[in-house]
């Protein structure tokens, strides 16, 4: 019987990578299921409509620093309406979600709509005079 091979550090190594990575792979899977099982539909149209957001203002930002900003005002408009726009997102989803109601009791989703939407008009109302 031949004898065994003494495990070199870099077997090892490649396979504690290979096993943390597989570890990895798996927490990132569970948390997707949870999230799809356990998440209202509603949550999630807002979690893309932020992540829509979030790809909107990249997109400003590389354009702004690919091609220059010469309307320097326009695009600090519009970044600060993306901006403005996920962080008024972000409340609402906090104000919407029911595992924050112990946190805000006395407001309705309605009542954070509305919010949400008086706000935002009141944020692009700023955005568009801005600009000029």
């Amino acid at each position: 019987m031949a004898p065994k091979k003494p495990a070199t550090a870099a077997t090892t190594s490649a396979s504690a990578s290979s096993s943390s990575s597989g570890q990895i792979d798996k927490i990132a899977l569970n948390i997707v299921q949870h999230y799809q099982k356990t998440t209202p539909q509603r949550t999630k149209l807002i979690d893309t409509f932020m992540a829509f957001l979030v790809i909107v203002g990249g997109l400003q930002f590389a354009y702004c620093v690919l091609a220059g900003n010469y309307p320097f005002n326009a695009f600090l408009s519009g970044f600060s309406a993306t901006v403005g726009q996920f962080v008024l997102t972000a409340s609402l989803r906090i104000q919407t979600t029911e595992a924050n109601k112990s946190e805000f009791p006395s407001v309705s989703p309605e009542r954070a709509f509305a919010d949400y939407v008086v706000g935002s008009l009141i944020l692009h109302f700023f955005c568009i005079n801005f600009i000029n």
